[in-house]
């Protein structure tokens, strides 16, 4: 399968579509349900082995803040942006732009130069009642 992994300055790995012109018979969709299966095992849950192995960005979000380019253009070396969330308060987990989750800022126990992130909430689907 032809697959490119491109990475762009800031580190992020976008994913492109695989070219299915230079697919085998045997890897190649041919639009009936199942019909796209692994040669090697035959199964239907080889194609959700590849679905789950897809990257996706995952971010926190601590806060956020709007400010006029002018205030922008004067801010310099140790200049602090007040940010809409309040200490304390649970941070945002974004995974492809979508909230899915928040959770506590904590420090990772084997890193202590690092953070994390404790969830304490999963957001459920959009319109969920759950």
């Amino acid at each position: 399968m032809s697959q490119s992994d491109n990475t762009t300055a800031g580190g992020t790995s976008t994913f492109a579509p695989a070219d299915i012109n230079g697919l085998g018979a045997a890897e190649r969709p041919s639009g009936r349900p199942g019909a796209a299966r692994d040669a090697t095992t035959g199964g239907p849950g080889a194609n959700f082995e590849t679905i789950l192995r897809i990257p996706v960005n995952v971010q926190v979000v601590l806060g956020a803040a709007v400010m006029p380019v002018a205030n922008l253009m004067k801010l310099g070396r140790g200049a602090v942006i007040p940010l809409d969330h309040r200490v304390g308060e649970p941070v945002d987990v974004v995974v492809n732009g979508r909230i899915v989750a928040r959770g506590e800022v904590v420090v990772v126990e084997d890193d202590n130069s690092r953070f994390g992130v404790s969830l304490t909430e999963i957001v459920g689907p959009a319109g969920s009642d759950g």
